[in-house]
């Protein structure tokens, strides 16, 4: 007997497209700023988060 619920195949479904959707966005947000470097600087948080992409990369 299947002892996965409905709702424990829904919720991994949504981890597996959340963990997609990160991946996603870190990888337009780290190919932006390889493409603009004059962005570099104007937005504090997108620093951040592409200094942490590159790191973990």
């Amino acid at each position: 007997m299947d002892e996965r619920t409905t709702f424990d195949r829904k919720y991994d479904e949504l981890l597996e497209k959340r963990t997609q959707l990160r991946l996603r966005h870190a990888q337009a947000l780290t190919s932006l700023m390889e493409e603009r470097t004059d962005l570099r600087g104007v937005h504090a948080l997108a620093d951040h988060f592409d200094d942490a992409v590159r790191w973990t990369a």
